[in-house]
């Protein structure tokens, strides 16, 4: 379990698991699983193992990069709220009029240090933590997820902005949570293996996640990395003043099936000069996800693509305009405001519809559900 960072600056730690640590990763499922299982509440938001050795906290992203400088506030929570040397695995979500709020979150990516100071201020983070890796001098990833969990809840002092995670080992509770809590802006529900050691890397546990089908417009295509073949389809939703919006994007295809929509989409590709609902409007937003911006001249109040991504910055964000005409039927999990959280998995086409009918009031939305009662 012991490595070194990626980040020669870090000062140095000494503790019984050494980051990086790739965290223990999740399989999808259909429905709750019954078992030997421990049942949790899915937080959508950054994944982090936490380590702290005194005063230093190194705050460690899935894909390994630090997170402490995008969030000096959080450092300082976990400071009050943690034992003096532990390894924690999480998640940093932000809280926004009682529900998690994914936009805000990915807002403190951000190169400026004076704009994560202000974010900071106005909307500081949380973190929520739901294994404990080592306590002291003690590597734990060896024990069962039950007695870790038992050490964690004895180790984590009540903070405003750190939590443990609720846990269940009864499937009609976890059930339930996942009916109830997406109105929080929750993701699901994850189901732990009660004996199962920490297994970094792995797919150990369950996962099940919302998922839902909705007729969306195609109007644009990114090419695939490796050469002339569609890399996702962009997808829009006609809002009540019928202008597009963008919401997301449909990837997951075999490469095969990416060269036969070169040929099937190009009837259909914007000629040069023709209008098109997002090519006056590329430029730089809020969003993230595969790019995506706010509208041209202050216009706020409709989602275009085109944005620099902040975890890459030097993605391709390009597209080819279509002419929005062609419709299809996606599956998604979630909405975050007024997009998809997550790319659509395409479906079928669905020639049947008119583009114009493809609009927000077909998707189902939760009922709201404050979030304070998700942390009991």
């Amino acid at each position: 379990m012991a490595g070194k960072t990626d980040d020669a600056a870090q000062p140095a730690l000494d503790l019984p698991v050494m980051p990086p640590v790739e965290p223990m990763l999740a399989k999808s499922a259909a429905k709750v699983p019954t078992g030997d299982y421990l049942y949790e509440p899915k937080w959508d938001g950054y994944r982090c193992v936490v380590f702290r050795d005194g005063d230093h906290v190194v705050l460690g992203s899935r894909g390994g990069k630090e997170l402490s400088r995008y969030f000096p506030e959080l450092v300082e929570s976990l400071k009050a709220a943690l034992p003096a040397k532990c390894v924690v695995d999480g998640e940093i979500v932000v809280v926004v009029d009682h529900r998690l709020d994914f936009d805000r979150l990915s807002d403190r990516i951000h190169p400026a240090a004076s704009r994560v100071k202000l974010l900071a201020e106005r909307t500081p983070a949380s973190f929520i933590g739901f294994d404990l890796l080592a306590l002291g001098d003690r590597d734990l990833t060896g024990e069962p997820f039950s007695a870790r969990r038992s050490a964690l809840l004895e180790s984590v002092a009540e903070h405003e902005h750190v939590h443990v995670t609720r846990a269940t080992d009864d499937p009609l509770l976890a059930t339930t949570w996942f009916q109830r809590f997406e109105g929080a802006g929750l993701d699901g529900v994850v189901a732990k293996p009660a004996q199962g050691p920490y297994t970094p890397g792995e797919r150990s546990m369950v996962k099940i996640k919302h998922e839902r089908t909705a007729d969306v417009v195609v109007a644009g295509y990114r090419l695939h990395k490796t050469g002339p073949i569609v890399g996702s389809l962009m997808l829009g939703l006609y809002g009540e003043d019928g202008v597009l919006n963008y919401v997301g994007g449909s990837s997951a295809f075999t490469m095969a099936r990416r060269k036969e929509l070169i040929d099937e989409l190009a009837p259909y590709v914007a000629a040069e000069g023709e209008p098109h609902p997002w090519l006056d409007a590329v430029g730089e937003g809020q969003g993230e996800g595969e790019g995506e911006a706010s509208g041209a001249d202050g216009d706020d109040a409709h989602r275009r693509p085109g944005t620099l991504n902040r975890w890459n910055a030097g993605k391709d964000v390009s597209f080819i305009a279509l002419r929005p005409e062609l419709v299809c039927e996606v599956h998604y999990d979630q909405l975050q405001g007024d997009r998809f959280r997550h790319n659509g998995r395409f479906v079928r086409w669905r020639p049947d519809r008119d583009p114009k009918s493809c609009s927000y009031d077909q998707l189902d939305v939760p009922a709201a559900y404050d979030l304070a009662d998700v942390f009991g």
